[in-house]
C-alpha cells in the first residue's frame, strides 16, 4: 500500500487553482486587458439598448427642420442641447445612435441564438449517428454554403418584405452551418471515448447521451462561434438596412442612418460618421471578446 506524504498532497493542493472552471475562465479573461476593454464597451452598448428611452434625450424620430444639420457641440454652430448634432430632418443624432443599438444587438443576438440551436442540433446528430445521417446533413450544409449568406438574405427579404423578426429569422437560418461543422467534428472525436461507451452499455438513450454528455463538451467552441456570429449578424443587418431591405424605415438602425447620411458626407459628416463609429465599435468589441473566449477555452491557455 502506497502512502502519499502530507507534504506532497499540500503541494498538489497549492498547485490546483482555487474555485471551479468558471472562476478559472473568468480570471484568465480578466488578465486580457483588451478583452476587458471590449467587455466594457459591450456593457455600455447593452445598457444603451435596454434603457434607450430613459437615456436618450429626445425622441429619435422627432423632426424639427429649423435645426436641421446642426453640427456637434464642439464645432462652430453646435449647441449643448444636441451633443452630436442633428440630421437632415432635425432629428437628434445622439438619441438615434442610442436607439440604433437596440435593433443591432437584438438582431445579432437573436440570429446567433437561432443559428446556434439549429447548427448544434444538426452537428450533434451528424457526429453521433454518422453513416447516412451524417452524409445527408453534411450535404445539406454544402448546399447552404453554395449560396452566399448575404445574397440569400437579400433575396429572401426582398421577396417576403422587410421586418425585424424576418431579418432575425433569415440571418439565423443562413448562419447555422459553421455551428454544425464545429459541433460535428467535436462529437466525432468524443463518441468513441470510454464514458460514451459506458453510457451506452448501461442503457442510456441516445438523446440523453447527446444532451448530458456531449453537449456540455462542445459549449466552449459554441460560445466562441456565437460571439463572432453576433458581430457578423450586426453587420449583415446594417447592410440590409443600408440597402433599404432591413427593418421598416420608422425603426432606427445604424445601417439606415448610414444610408441617410451618405449624401451629406461632404458637408455634414456627422450624419453618417457617428452611426458608422457605433457599428464599428460594436463589431470590434464582440470580435475581440470572441477571440478572448477562444483563447481561454484552449486548455493550453491554463498552462501559461
Amino acid at each position: 500500500m502506497t502512502v502519499i506524504p502530507p507534504a506532497a498532497t499540500d503541494r498538489a493542493a497549492a498547485k490546483k487553482p482555487p474555485g471551479g472552471p468558471r472562476s478559472v475562465i473568468l480570471r484568465a479573461l480578466l488578465r486580457n486587458k483588451l478583452a476587458v476593454l471590449a467587455l466594457a464597451v459591450l456593457a455600455l452598448l447593452l445598457v444603451a439598448a435596454l434603457f434607450a428611452p430613459l437615456i436618450a434625450p429626445y425622441d429619435p424620430n422627432a423632426q424639427d427642420l429649423l435645426i436641421r444639420l446642426r453640427p456637434p457641440v464642439w464645432q462652430d454652430g453646435g449647441t449643448g442641447t444636441h451633443l452630436l448634432g442633428t440630421d437632415q430632418l432635425g432629428r437628434d443624432m445622439l438619441s438615434r445612435v442610442i436607439h440604433g443599438a437596440r435593433v443591432s444587438l437584438l438582431v445579432g443576438a437573436g440570429a446567433a441564438l437561432l443559428a446556434g440551436v439549429i447548427g448544434t442540433a444538426v452537428g450533434l446528430a451528424a457526429g453521433y449517428f454518422g453513416g447516412w445521417a451524417d452524409r445527408a446533413l453534411m450535404r445539406l450544409a454544402d448546399v447552404q454554403l453554395a449560396f452566399p449568406s448575404l445574397l440569400l438574405a437579400l433575396a429572401v427579404v426582398g421577396f417576403l418584405g422587410s421586418g425585424l423578426w424576418l431579418v432575425v429569422l433569415v440571418l439565423g437560418f443562413t448562419g447555422w452551418v459553421s455551428y454544425a461543422r464545429v459541433v460535428r467534428s467535436e462529437v466525432m472525436s468524443l463518441r468513441t471515448r470510454d464514458f460514451i461507451t459506458e453510457a451506452r452499455a448501461i442503457g442510456v438513450t441516445d438523446v440523453t447521451i447527446m444532451r448530458r454528455h456531449l453537449l456540455p463538451n462542445v459549449m466552449a467552441p459554441l460560445a466562441t462561434i456565437g460571439t463572432l456570429h453576433v458581430a457578423a449578424a450586426i453587420v449583415a443587418e446594417a447592410s440590409l438596412s443600408y440597402l433599404g431591405l432591413g427593418v421598416p424605415k420608422e425603426t432606427v438602425t445604424w445601417g439606415a442612418m448610414l444610408a441617410d447620411g451618405q449624401l451629406y458626407l461632404g458637408t455634414s459628416w456627422w450624419v453618417a460618421v457617428f452611426p458608422g463609429i457605433a457599428l464599428m465599435l460594436a463589431s470590434l468589441a464582440i470580435n475581440i471578446t470572441g477571440d478572448a473566449l477562444r483563447d481561454v477555452a484552449d486548455p493550453k491557455a491554463y498552462r501559461r
